[in-house]
């Protein structure tokens, strides 16, 4: 018998609710399953992450912000908001529906979940050989476990009720840093990392994972009007010293929205949006499909791009996402099943009741994005004029078509007896089978390579 004995590390203490986790890093949800995926599991505390978005014409970066302001509220973490107007902003985030239920699975597949209630009676009939394969699917599925330990379902179509706004505004789990009622000396992004350190002077630099509930700082829109007259060096000179603030205090996270016109190189330099992925632990980009119409045509179904700059890692080499993300293709399980699609094709879009991200395909052919009720008519190449009169060749059709010219050599046909028009050449119906002449048809083409016969 062997005296070996697995060296195990002592009991820790159960994280937060809402928290987990992972590799020494302590991650709480971002509030979109999805979204959770794509970054390793969620965002990290003591990390920032930055969501760029350059379409004026949505508010997609500010959604994300909801649903991590949301989130936050339902597992009674507390929230830190900086905007404009942050009591307007917080007041329009999405909530719980009023039966939710945490044993109740959810797809986030669908967008009305109405095949709930269907209990299995009119489901498809199928061959017996695919009744074992996995449902196919474009993004990653609700947990019920998740739902019950690590992030809510929420819905787009409730609003936060007031009560609750109300309740965490007074006992504190819900702070405001105003911009337009803040202190005018000096630049608006060192009075905010100023009000923000002195926030988080309350909580202990190490204090216990069960204890300390995690402070979630929400920055809607980052360098809008209300930021004054800021410059590229002052958003770079924030973000580090915002990253900087988190390492000190580790149960604290950031989640950041350029406002469009700062989310485009044309405004940064060349290489801002990859200044903008060091100065920060996780970056992406949401490309709408709002300003470019021929997009919106090509993808039906989906509402814009997600493009990945930099993802976390607080304390590994690479990141998590490498090896657990689904969407992304890298992980065990989407890599045993034939990879995944890869960063580079990934979407989102916004249906009635959630915010989905997903992978990318293209529609099949005739399927169901597009059904034909006639039959398509043949292309028209060109019109074979067949005349009886020898040596006469056909019209040319326009230079796009290849021109094709028709000539029959036929012997003439014998005019019927009483005929008043021995002008009008007609073919005549009585001509008998066996008298009827032969006829050889001879094509010239402009372009032979097209009639090799």
């Amino acid at each position: 018998m062997s005296s070996f004995k697995r060296k195990v590390s002592a009991k820790q203490a159960a994280p937060f609710p809402g928290t987990r986790t992972y590799l020494s890093s302590t991650i709480t949800s971002t509030g979109i399953p999805s979204l959770d995926d794509i970054l390793g599991g969620g965002l990290p505390l003591s990390c920032s992450s930055v969501i760029l978005a350059p379409d004026p014409h949505s508010a997609y970066g500010e959604l994300v912000q909801k649903y991590a302001i949301a989130q936050g509220l339902a597992w009674d973490h507390r929230v830190c908001v900086v905007d404009g107007d942050p009591d307007a902003f917080v007041r329009g985030c999405m909530w719980l529906p009023p039966t939710y239920e945490y044993a109740k699975p959810t797809s986030a597949d669908t967008d009305e979940g109405d095949d709930a209630g269907n209990d299995g009676q009119d489901t498809i009939k199928i061959a017996w050989r695919y009744k074992q394969m996995k449902q196919f699917s474009t993004t990653v599925p609700a947990d019920v476990k998740d739902s019950e330990q690590f992030c809510h379902t929420m819905d787009l179509t409730h609003r936060i009720p007031e009560s609750i706004v109300a309740k965490a505004t007074k006992n504190g789990t819900l702070s405001f840093v105003d911009m337009n009622t803040a202190d005018s000396k000096g630049p608006s992004t060192t009075r905010v990392i100023d009000q923000l350190s002195a926030l988080l002077q309350g909580t202990p630099v190490n204090p216990p994972a069960a204890t300390t509930r995690p402070l979630r700082i929400v920055i809607p829109a980052f360098g809008a009007f209300q930021w004054g007259d800021i410059t590229s060096e002052d958003v770079l000179v924030f973000l580090h010293s915002l990253r900087a603030l988190l390492r000190h205090y580790p149960f604290a996270c950031a989640s950041i929205t350029l406002s469009p016109h700062a989310s485009t190189d044309a405004w940064g330099g060349a290489g801002w949006i990859q200044k903008i992925g060091w100065f920060s632990d996780a970056a992406i980009t949401l490309s709408a499909f709002t300003g470019d119409p021929a997009l919106s045509a090509a993808f039906p179904s989906h509402h814009g791009l997600l493009h990945i700059h930099t993802l976390p890692a607080p304390h590994t080499l690479l990141p998590p996402s490498d090896k657990l993300s689904v969407l992304r293709g890298l992980s065990p399980s989407a890599v045993s099943a034939g990879g995944g699609s890869g960063e580079n094709n990934l979407a989102f879009k916004c249906t009635r009741k959630r915010l989905i991200f997903e992978t990318l395909h293209l529609d099949v052919e005739g399927g169901i994005g597009e059904r034909r009720t006639t039959p398509s008519t043949p292309m028209d190449i060109g019109t074979h004029v067949h005349e009886h009169s020898p040596n006469q060749t056909a019209p040319i059709p326009s230079a796009s078509i290849a021109a094709v010219s028709v000539t029959l050599e036929a012997s003439p046909v014998p005019a019927m007896p009483g005929a008043t028009s021995p002008e009008v050449d007609v073919p005549s119906v009585t001509i008998e089978k066996p008298k009827k002449p032969k006829k050889r048809v001879a094509f010239h083409s402009d372009k032979p390579d097209l009639y090799d016969f």
